[in-house]
């Protein structure tokens, strides 16, 4: 008589095809600390825009290996168990989605229009349903519902980068077609973010005061909070923008609640994927879901809800983390351990910090940032290309590479201008901030 397996890797073993259970695994560092124990909230923004990613045509053979057992083992892969098991050493199956959410997001950086002669400035070169096979990712099996635009409220100082302060598109929603539905055991409701390019969005990324979520009006949970700059990022309304249309929260929860009505009879999944400024956004729009109750299926069960998270920043502090955790909002962290950005906002007042000896609590610890969610942990860095430790290409590279190979100098990148790679500078101002707040100036 059979006995159904138990654990994750488990069941995970038992639906793969041979050629995939024999795969390698690559063997990354990952935090000890399991997903309720976790806890995430990021302040400072991504780094410069993240160098364009190359098509992904030559990133499928774990995909492709792996394909027949999704269907019977994606709850796990998406963290039903906090992807207990496989993370170290991490599993071919999940190390071949998180590579492909991964290129999904990279989709964004190579839509977005840089050309300041353009009519298109900062804005998506190509229509919705050209765009994944214009950057070269045809055979992705999404289809493109619906592009999203977001601007913060900032005061931008003397008019410094005022064309930047209009809305821009920052990522766009997609669900799985019926082949990769079908393929995936589920229909898929994407939401892929880029991470910081205009200069509104950097002075955002400045503003690392928590500030109260409030998104459920019933229940505004003043405890629970959020940095400021990131939630003016999500809720701001600015309709100076050519295709603008509300703010980036109304736009994302209402083609969100569109598709799960369109496909209520369906077995569904729910995931955010974003990139530094943009993991910030996907966790944000993560637990709003789960707080309001969006997520709930036509026979009251939940959608499962799944971040993935590409070198992001903290988010909120530890109530709000222990808020995402009893909702049920599942998060992978791939962070490298060279990036700046994963270590900020906080970089004094974090997990760390907010208990002394294990025993007393600080007085500052509400205030305390925290990361939600399990780590993926990456640790490359290149002298000649110091920028490479926050780039998402490399961390897709990374991911594919035996651990101690090289990563940093893979050749196909390519650099996007060179005004986006001052986030050294920019970094050590995001520090600074850091020490005169935590001296009260």
């Amino acid at each position: 008589m059979a006995v159904a397996p138990s654990s994750p890797t488990q069941r995970l073993r038992a639906c793969m095809p041979p050629a995939a259970a024999s795969a390698t695994h690559v063997a990354l560092r990952a935090s000890n600390e399991p997903h309720k124990a976790a806890a995430t909230t990021a302040t400072t923004v991504a780094v410069p825009v993240p160098t364009a990613v190359v098509a992904p045509a030559d990133r499928r053979s774990d995909a492709q290996v792996a394909a027949p057992s999704l269907a019977c083992t994606w709850e796990d892969v998406h963290g039903a168990d906090d992807w207990r098991g496989l993370v170290e050493p991490l599993h071919p199956l999940l190390r071949a989605e998180v590579v492909r959410y991964g290129e999904l997001v990279g989709a964004c950086y190579r839509a977005l229009d840089l050309n300041p002669r353009s009519k298109r400035y900062l804005n998506c070169k190509h229509g919705k349903r050209q765009i994944l096979q214009a950057v070269g990712m045809a055979d992705a099996g999404y289809q493109v519902t619906k592009y999203i635009y977001s601007a913060p409220d900032v005061t931008l100082p003397m008019g410094i980068c005022r064309p930047c302060s209009k809305s821009r598109w920052i990522g766009y929603v997609a669900v799985a077609s019926d082949r990769e539905a079908g393929r995936l055991g589920r229909r898929d409701i994407l939401v892929s973010f880029r991470g910081t390019v205009t200069c509104s969005e950097w002075l955002a990324n400045f503003m690392s005061a928590l500030a109260p979520a409030r998104f459920d009006p019933a229940d505004p949970r003043p405890d629970v909070r959020v940095e400021s700059g990131f939630l003016s990022l999500y809720t701001s309304d600015n309709g100076t923008g050519k295709f603008t249309a509300g703010s980036c929260r109304n736009q994302l929860l209402s083609e969100i609640s569109r598709l799960i009505a369109e496909h209520k009879q369906e077995d569904m999944s729910i995931t955010l994927a974003g990139h530094s400024m943009g993991s910030s956004l996907a966790l944000l729009l993560g637990y709003d879901l789960a707080e309001l109750g969006m997520n709930r299926g036509v026979h009251g069960g939940a959608i499962p809800i799944t971040v993935f998270s590409f070198g992001g920043p903290r988010v909120g502090n530890l109530e709000f983390k222990n808020r995402c955790d009893e909702l049920g909002v599942k998060v992978l962290r791939v962070a490298n351990a060279n990036d700046p950005v994963t270590k900020m906002p906080g970089v004094l007042f974090n997990e760390s910090a907010r208990v002394l000896g294990g025993r007393y609590e600080m007085p500052w610890s509400k205030a305390c940032y925290a990361h939600v969610g399990v780590e993926v942990a990456l640790d490359f860095f290149k002298a000649g290309d110091i920028a490479c430790v926050h780039d998402l290409e490399v961390y897709i590279d990374q991911l594919l590479k035996i651990p101690k190979v090289d990563v940093a100098t893979a050749s196909s990148v390519n650099r996007v201008p060179s005004m986006f790679e001052s986030w050294r500078w920019q970094m050590a101002m995001i520090r600074a901030g850091e020490w005169l707040r935590a001296l009260g100036i």
